[in-house]
């Protein structure tokens, strides 16, 4: 089951704008609310980055306390009222020694021997440990429906070659069992999909905003039919925030909507919110992978529901909806990510850091068009 080009209009009809494709997002509007307990001292590794910030800026919107770690090479600027600490993950954690926390957020370790440090040292110091981590840590996705409890990557299942560096996906599910095994029964392991939104720099979503407003023939990747979940930055953040302030532990997935986009209803629905006079031409994916076109780095985001991958965009999130997480509408977060992309220096929006280039877009197009001919 997805979601069309017309239940996308109906569901923006509908709400006004105030809901996501499957999940109502009431607070959109009314701006956050302050958390009903008692505020938080929140330590955050990392945090001025892509997530990070908007993390701080709902946490002090709820009435949190928020203090930062890290080198102070990356947006230095940024919350000049904050308290920030200055260290390194790999040399100096001296800032956080003798300091109290009631949570602690890690958004920026894939080494497991970072985060094994990290967590050795805050053991006792914080209540409950965030680690963020990734859909990538998934040795299979060929499940329908995904859930938590599918294999990880590990030393068992994965061949690395000693002194090796560790794959993404593997380094992830290792960082993942170090917390486990330091706080237990106080670890919260929250594994997104595709990140996007206003504040991303790889430009993997950003790619298809750009590419709509661009106009004219727009190479789409198979039959429309692939599935795709993905999460905005905000949206992510601001659950785990909310997540810390109910105390959760245990492991959960965070990506959406709940029911599935098919990849035509995905790029209609950005269309539905980009000015374009484009014209989506849909390539067969046998096709794309004989000429080399890759899924989800030519192609960014689509995924072909097959060969291994029928569960990647098919996750089960009903855990994770009950636990509060909901979503902007693809509307907002198409026109906010095409806005931040905007506002960048002209250098940096002169060519995007993911997707296929024009010159070959325009030659495989051609290509197909001989062959359909």
């Amino acid at each position: 089951m997805h979601t069309d080009r017309r239940e996308f209009l109906r569901v923006a009809t509908a709400a006004g704008g105030a809901f996501a494709l499957g999940v109502a997002r009431p607070d959109l509007l009314a701006g956050a609310t302050r958390a009903s307990g008692a505020p938080l001292r929140i330590l955050i590794l990392g945090g001025t980055g892509f997530i990070g910030p908007h993390q701080v800026r709902y946490a002090l919107d709820r009435g949190h306390t928020v203090t930062l770690f890290n080198r102070g090479r990356t947006n230095p600027q940024l919350f000049p009222d904050v308290e920030k600490l200055v260290g390194d993950r790999d040399s100096d954690l001296s800032a956080l020694e003798g300091r109290r926390w009631d949570v602690v957020i890690d958004n920026s370790a894939s080494d497991p021997t970072r985060v094994e440090r990290s967590a050795t040292l805050l053991r006792d110091a914080v209540g409950l440990y965030l680690f963020v981590s990734t859909r990538s840590v998934y040795y299979d996705t060929s499940r329908v429906p995904m859930t938590v409890d599918a294999e990880v990557f590990s030393y068992e299942n994965t061949k690395v070659e000693p002194g090796a560096r560790l794959p993404y996906g593997l380094a992830k599910a290792l960082s993942e069992q170090k917390v486990r095994e330091i706080f237990a029964d106080r670890a919260l392991i929250v594994r997104p999909s595709l990140i996007v939104g206003p504040g991303d720099l790889t430009d993997r979503f950003t790619y298809w905003p750009v590419r709509i407003e661009r106009g004219g023939e727009i190479l789409a990747p198979g039959d429309g039919t692939d599935f795709v979940q993905i999460i905005d930055a905000r949206d992510l953040s601001e659950w785990m925030i909310r997540l810390c302030e109910q105390r959760t532990t245990g492991v959960y997935n965070a990506l959406g909507p709940q029911t599935p986009w098919s990849f035509a209803g995905f790029l209609d629905g950005i269309r539905e919110a980009v000015p374009s006079d484009g014209a989506f031409t849909w390539v067969d994916t046998d096709f794309l992978l004989g000429h080399d076109v890759l899924p989800y780095r030519e192609m960014p985001v689509w995924m072909p529901a097959r060969d291994g991958h029928e569960g990647f965009g098919r996750f089960d999130i009903t855990r994770e909806v009950a636990l509060g997480l909901t979503f902007r509408p693809l509307a907002v977060t198409a026109r906010d990510t095409l806005a931040y992309y905007h506002a960048q220096p002209e250098e940096r929006q002169r060519e995007l850091r993911a997707g296929i280039t024009p010159e070959r877009e325009a030659a495989v197009l051609q290509r197909w068009r001989e062959r359909t001919r």
